[in-house]
């Protein structure tokens, strides 16, 4: 059989895959890649009414601008900030609770249990903020209440920075541990039990198969999602911020999501909420790029 002839065979049997993928092809160029013109206002006096092609250019004129503006460096530390504490405390968890579920032996409970922990990824930060505040509100929240029955006193969880910061962490913790938990379940799969047997024959316990074949088995999955992580430290979450923000807790609630959208869409600078945010992808890639080669040097495949 010919070259062409399996080809056509190929075509023949997979053409309906080839097909799904057109409409997300599309919906990346479109709104990914056909975006990228834009980007050339960063280096504009831009002015809606003149368009791209009209606007002043001025070079580096507006990362100037944006870098000795007051509100610049406070962004980037409480990006760091609260990113950095996401993944201290949020990525470690679903490999825990994928160790741990991994174990259970009865089914009911570790599905009851698997979906559980999923439910929360599928609530936007809308809903979240607004559950956030019935729960942990000063005066009439929930759990403040019981603090108060308890003989205690309330806590501000969202009205003090710091309380707000851990409240943040907390909240974050509890949303996302469902998914990362669904993706290592599904690597732990893919360990070999041959593996489990000897090590079983070896005499190693439940803790030892864990920490000497499961880990070692899921360590790619582990290695990628961190890359992923580790490009995500200077995005930051916006809905999440603005959704638990209030008047009372400011310190850290500006971050570089939150300042392209004062800038760009309330204060209507568009140059200037153009630039922040081309630095903000700029340093996102570097991350990625240096977290990818560190992987590589320790023999992992990495991303790229």
């Amino acid at each position: 059989m010919n070259i062409k002839m399996k080809n056509r065979l190929y075509f023949k049997r997979t053409w309906m895959l080839y097909l799904m993928m057109v409409l997300p092809m599309l919906f990346i160029i479109v709104f990914k890649y056909c975006a990228y013109p834009g980007l050339a206002i960063a280096f504009q006096d831009y002015k809606v009414a003149r368009g791209i092609t009209g606007s002043e250019w001025v070079g580096l004129e507006i990362f100037k601008k944006i870098f000795t503006h007051r509100d610049f460096l406070p962004s980037v530390r409480n990006t760091l900030l609260l990113n950095l504490l996401d993944l201290i405390f949020s990525f470690p968890m679903p490999i825990i609770l994928a160790l741990v579920l991994n174990e259970i032996r009865c089914k009911w409970f570790k599905k009851v249990t698997q979906t559980l922990l999923y439910l929360p990824h599928f609530l936007s930060w809308v809903i979240i903020g607004g559950l956030g505040y019935q729960l942990f509100s000063m005066s009439t929240g929930v759990v403040n209440i019981l603090i108060e029955n308890a003989g205690g006193s309330p806590i501000p969880f969202l009205q003090d920075d710091v309380w707000w910061v851990i409240t943040y962490v907390l909240i974050g913790v509890w949303q996302s541990m469902g998914w990362g938990t669904i993706i290592y379940l599904a690597a732990i799969t893919g360990v070999n039990p041959e593996l489990y047997e000897a090590a079983r024959v070896d005499g190693a316990g439940r803790w030892k198969q864990c920490w000497h074949v499961t880990l070692p088995g899921i360590r790619s999955a582990i290695i990628t999602l961190l890359i992923m992580n580790l490009g995500r430290v200077m995005q930051g979450s916006f809905e999440r911020i603005f959704a638990l923000m209030n008047a009372k807790a400011t310190e850290f609630t500006t971050t570089i999501p939150v300042l392209v959208y004062r800038w760009g869409i309330e204060g209507g600078k568009f140059s200037e909420a153009t630039a922040l945010g081309l630095f903000q992808s700029v340093i996102g890639l570097i991350l990625v790029l240096a977290a990818d080669f560190v992987a590589k040097r320790m023999g992992e495949e990495g991303l790229i």
